[in-house]
Order: C-alpha cells, then sequence, then structure tokens
C-alpha cells in the first residue's frame, strides 16, 4: 500500500545539502552534500546512492518531498528543478516544505527555535517556529534581512537561535542576550520527513509544472548580493 512507502526528501537551500529516504520516524538512508557549489552535479547521484543503500528503487516512492527555500538561489533551484523532473517522470505527487521549518526540525533543543540562514555578510533567512512533540506552529513567518533587524525585532520570548546563520553569528546573538543552539542532531532532508510527518493533512502540489520555489525576493537579504 502507498502509505508503507517511504518519501525521498532532499534539500539543497543551504551549504549542507542531504538526501533522505524514509516515512518519519524511520529513515532508512541519508546522504549529505557538503560542497556548496557542487550541488547541482551531486544532488542526483547522492539520490540514486540513498536509494541504493536502503534497496529502494525510484518505482518503489510514496512521494517527494523537498526544501523549497528561502536560501542560496541556485541551491534552491536545483532542489527545484530536480524534485519537478522526478515527480513528473515517476508520476509521484510533490511535496514543497519551507526549508527554514525544517532546520528547525533538524535540532532538538527548547520548543521554541528561531532559524537563521547564512545570506552572507550581516544578511540572513530567518523564520520562528514552535516545535512540539506532535506539532510545528509557525511564529514569524520568513523573512530575510539583516541580523540587526532580526535581533531587534520582535522575537518569541524563550527561542533558541538555530541553523547555519545562527552558528556563524553566535556571538552577537548571544551578546543580544539571546541563547544558540549547539547545532543540528540531524539533516534538513530528514527535517522535511519529520515536517510531513507532523502535517498530515497538508496537501502536495497542485500543478508541479506550475510550481515555484520560495525565494523571498522583496527582503532586503536579496539586495546588494548574489550567492
Amino acid at each position: 500500500m502507498t502509505a508503507d512507502l517511504p518519501y525521498l526528501a532532499f534539500d539543497t537551500s543551504a551549504a549542507a545539502g542531504s538526501v533522505a529516504i524514509g516515512a518519519w520516524p524511520r529513515v532508512m538512508a541519508c546522504r549529505l552534500l557538503e560542497e556548496r557549489h557542487g550541488h547541482a552535479a551531486q544532488l542526483v547521484p547522492a539520490i540514486d546512492r540513498a536509494l541504493a543503500d536502503c534497496g529502494v528503487d525510484r518505482e518503489g516512492l510514496r512521494g517527494i518531498v523537498v526544501g523549497e527555500g528561502p536560501g542560496s538561489f541556485t541551491g534552491v533551484r536545483v532542489a527545484a528543478a530536480t524534485a519537478k523532473g522526478l515527480a513528473h517522470a515517476l508520476d509521484l505527487p510533490l511535496w514543497a516544505i519551507p526549508s527554514l521549518a525544517a532546520a528547525a526540525l533538524a535540532e532538538d533543543v527548547g520548543t521554541i527555535r528561531y532559524v537563521l540562514f547564512d545570506a552572507r555578510s550581516d544578511r540572513v533567512y530567518g523564520a520562528c517556529y514552535g516545535v512540539g512533540s506532535s506539532s510545528v506552529q509557525e511564529l514569524v513567518e520568513p523573512h530575510g534581512g539583516t541580523l540587526r533587524e532580526v535581533l531587534s525585532g520582535d522575537v518569541p520570548g524563550g527561542a533558541v537561535f538555530v541553523g547555519d546563520g545562527s552558528h556563524r553569528h553566535r556571538a552577537a546573538i548571544e551578546g543580544a542576550g539571546f541563547a544558540v543552539g549547539p547545532g543540528p542532531s540531524r539533516s534538513l532532508a530528514e527535517g522535511l520527513l519529520r515536517l510531513v510527518a507532523l502535517r498530515p493533512g497538508v496537501s502536495p502540489v497542485a500543478q508541479v509544472a506550475a510550481w515555484e520555489p520560495r525565494y523571498v525576493r522583496a527582503a532586503s537579504a536579496e539586495r546588494g548580493w548574489s550567492p
């Protein structure tokens, strides 16, 4: 039955890309893509290796789960194009999940997690989530801006900062009186699998060919730089 089949999940929005096969809480295989500028060449081979690791054929998947951004423009585009191509070729449903939410679920620290992705210089992409054992709630929607704007803005009480942007700017964040998590305990792809399980009512993309990832273009994080 379809419900017994695993998902293929992957995300290349941040510096470390990842691929995972499974249905949370069971992760059958996971592969990391360490070289940010090599995601385009590495993603499909990593998918094939992950499938081989757990002995699953592409035809034996339940669906595709992709991190929709925001993040590196190139990385987000690579993941989106690959997801759309696989969904079309294999006639599988496609779920598009915010990459920042996946990052929140990739860490096990506190119940309020403010995720920051590094966008070079002092710029970041951010969002904040309340994470429970069986639910996840968006408290601050995905946005782009400077670190100063985030720290001087509305940071929910008790929030712990996570994500690669938080780790890069740890000194500044902690100097402003906020906590920073120790680092991820799982990959973003595994976070995607967990998020799909926590949001069982979320529908797949209705029109895969017309779907576009989430770039958060209007924010200051996209002005004056090019990843």
